[in-house]
């Protein structure tokens, strides 16, 4: 039975009671039952109770099939088996679930049945695949959800004109990039609480912005332009955003959602849900809709199975790759694609339809990537027929369809593609086999996207039996830095596309030999990258400037799980999440690795620092202020004055507060030994003084009786 919630104070008291130590309890240790929530409340529930009296009248698992041949009582079975025959393909159909009416006079059937299924997935399913079904030229069917006859029975016969309310302006969503001290926030989750707080590094503290309990039942997510924070709820998911409160703008029904996605340019937001058969022989019902972030509209939805989605999948959730649409075409939202088995499908999103009606075949495909900035889609396609047909690296235009470039590689293993952000290049990391086929060396194709003809390089590493444990290109910039050997200590190597003497030349920069990394991570404005040691390595941390090629800081943040830059480039966030029990919470560090503050939170699931949309500024308008920056830094050069002569009043307070603190305890310690002058004089025999230097040492003999034994002596006289 589901239990009432209960307020903290009487939490408190009954785990008191039970003799339960809530600071040590493992919340993240229970687990409620399927479809049983202990009546903790939803953020939606008030939307899910009025959404559940106004259009479920508990018919949710039946269909009416309408268009069905009008037959007399002898043909009435073998219609009836038709019929059970196409809709159990698709679901288990109760006993007695199907019933086609008969009319009483003709003792005719009249032209429609009802089928109840197990589960309403199952029915929706049915009515997806089965509307249009063309039984033969006369009888197509039409399908309709039984509850949507008492939805629409419920219209009113006579139109009235809907209520006009007036136009109240909403809230500046980017506000907080206006913010006096140039800071920025970021969301984290611990326990039940989710906190929205401002990075003030400079005070080396956090300020909160905004704090809510059950604010998500599972997760949240930034948009990719920050103006919203997405939250996920058993109804739906909903977005959020605002100055400072961080009011509800939209929500987006969807029963179970598992996962959620917005598109580069916030306008669209793809939500996921896998939905178990009454069958367990049956794969997973897989639904996907795609709603306008704004209105909160179903511009298009997807349904079918688990297997449907996996194709190529890299086992995301129950076997999909998730995000199973990749977005396209840049900040504009103006295509998204799907793999498919032997194609991949492109829509285009003025009217959510594939591009030419049609899907681009490819036959074997296994993997694709859009240009992060331009129309263009990289494919790759395996060996083929024991390698008589090489594999490929295709470059598409969309929506043409136009082949701009293909590259055959020999021998190939498997491939990797991986765009710089500006779209500028391609590495496609190629494994290929040796001539034994024993074992694999590891080679780059680069491709130089925005030049003429789209030329393509080959890069050996030195060693090219080295394993490539990461890759990883500098945001907006030429360089890249793969991690290659073998642990504990790869190196690690930098590489510019182009040098002072040729542009079009790939060359190495340097390598650093030995180093505990397995993970790179590029500042957003390029020139510095945090080589990591996670997992393993335990959390070894060397901050590194790519421009002058030297180390900055070493360090060390024990067991962590993530780490993150913030989108200016200044700052780095390092957390350990509840995946470990101990020293959960979260580091921010300064660019060049000097630690600013810690905190520690229990439970810690997430930290996600805010994203920020693109400058305004043109590249000149940037060159020139970084020309005059000495001119700029001024300002910010006095602030940090101010605060770190803030700082030292702080820290000269905070010393005399602990020196008034002490000379407290000592002149309470010393009351304290003359009360007890009297009782200490009297321990030692009425000697007044308390000082050792004012008593002689006196050596004092004592006659000590080793052994005392009896014998008794015969007298004789």
């Amino acid at each position: 039975m589901a239990a009432e919630v209960m307020l903290v104070n009487e939490i408190e008291s009954t785990a008191a009671r039970l003799g339960i130590d809530l600071d040590n309890f493992d919340y993240s240790s229970v687990k409620l039952p399927p479809g049983e929530y202990c009546g903790i409340v939803s953020d939606d529930e008030d939307v899910y109770h009025d959404d559940q009296l106004e259009f479920d009248s508990g018919f949710g698992n039946i269909i009416v099939v309408d268009n069905l041949p009008v037959v007399p009582r002898e043909k009435f079975e073998k219609l009836e088996g038709v019929i059970r025959k196409i809709y159990s393909q698709i679901g288990v159909i109760k006993e007695d679930g199907l019933w086609m009416p008969v009319d009483p006079e003709t003792k005719k059937t009249l032209g429609y049945c009802f089928i109840e299924y197990n589960t309403p997935q199952e029915a929706e399913l049915a009515k997806e695949k089965t509307n249009g079904y063309k039984l033969d030229r006369a009888h197509i069917f039409a399908v309709n959800m039984f509850d949507d006859f008492d939805k629409y029975m419920r219209v009113p016969d006579e139109w009235a004109p809907p209520e006009i309310k007036p136009y109240t302006p909403g809230e500046n969503l980017q506000k907080w990039l206006t913010d006096e001290k140039a800071r920025d926030q970021f969301v984290i989750r611990s326990g039940t609480d989710t906190e929205v707080l401002w990075n003030d590094a400079r005070q080396s503290k956090t300020e909160l912005v905004y704090k809510r309990t059950y604010w998500t039942e599972s997760f949240v997510q930034w948009s990719p332009l920050g103006t919203y924070l997405a939250t996920v709820h058993r109804q739906g998911a909903a977005v959020w955003g605002g100055a400072n409160t961080f009011n509800r703008l939209m929500r987006y029904a969807h029963p179970q959602v598992k996962l959620i996605d917005f598109s580069p340019g916030e306008k669209y937001l793809v939500t996921y849900s896998s939905h178990e058969p009454s069958n367990p022989r049956d794969a997973n019902r897989v639904v996907i809709n795609i709603f306008d972030v704004r209105t909160g509209k179903v511009m298009r939805d997807f349904k079918g199975s688990a297997d449907e989605f996996a194709i190529g999948g890299t086992g995301g959730v129950a076997g999909v790759s998730w995000p199973v649409f990749r977005w396209g075409g840049g900040k504009e939202d103006k295509y998204f694609a799907k793999l498919g088995k032997n194609m991949i499908s492109v829509y285009e999103t003025e009217t959510f339809s594939l591009i030419d009606k049609k899907s681009l075949k490819v036959e074997n495909i296994v993997d694709f990537s859009w240009s992060p900035t331009d129309p263009i889609i990289a494919l790759f396609v395996p060996e083929l027929g024991g390698g008589n047909q090489p594999a490929r690296v295709s470059l598409v235009q969309i929506p043409s369809k136009e082949e701009l470039r293909q590259k055959n590689l020999f021998s190939v293993s498997d491939c990797k593609m991986y765009w710089q952000s500006n779209g500028d290049y391609l590495a496609v990391k190629a494994d290929r086999y040796t001539k034994t086929k024993k074992s694999t060396y590891t080679g780059f194709e680069l491709f130089r996207i925005k030049e003429r003809d789209i030329p393509i390089e080959v890069l050996e590493l030195d060693n090219k039996n080295d394993k490539i444990i990461a890759f990883a290109w500098e945001p907006k910039g030429h360089r890249f830095a793969v991690i290659h050997g073998d642990n504990p200590r790869p190196d690690v190597s930098f590489y510019s596309m182009r040098t002072a003497h040729n542009t079009g030349r790939v060359s190495k920069l340097t390598t650093l030999k030995g180093k505990q990394a397995n993970a790179l991570f590029w500042s957003p404005g390029g020139r510095f990258i945090v080589l990591a040691g996670l997992k393993g390595f335990n959390g070894q941390l060397e901050f590194f400037n790519v421009d002058e090629l030297e180390t900055m800081a070493t360090a060390e943040h024990f067991m962590a799980t993530d780490i993150e830059w913030d989108p200016t480039g200044r700052y780095v966030a390092t957390s350990v999440t509840s995946v470990h029990e101990m020293e959960n919470g979260f580091n921010i560090w300064s660019f060049n690795g000097k630690l600013l503050y810690r905190i520690l939170k229990d439970h810690f699931f997430q930290f996600l620092w805010r994203p920020r949309p693109p400058s305004f500024l043109t590249p000149e308008k940037e060159e020139e202020i970084a020309r005059n920056l000495k001119k700029y830094s001024k300002k910010y050069e006095a602030e940090d004055q101010d605060v770190s002569m803030l700082l030292s009043e702080q820290d000269r307070e905070k010393r005399r507060m602990l020196k008034e603190e002490w000379d407290k305890w000592v002149s309470e310690w010393r009351q304290a030994r003359e009360e007890e002058k009297l009782e200490r004089q009297k321990l030692r025999d009425g000697e007044a003084s308390d000082e050792e230097e004012e008593y002689e040492a006196k050596e004092v003999e004592v006659e000590e009786v080793l052994d005392v034994s009896e014998e008794v002596l015969s007298y004789e006289d």
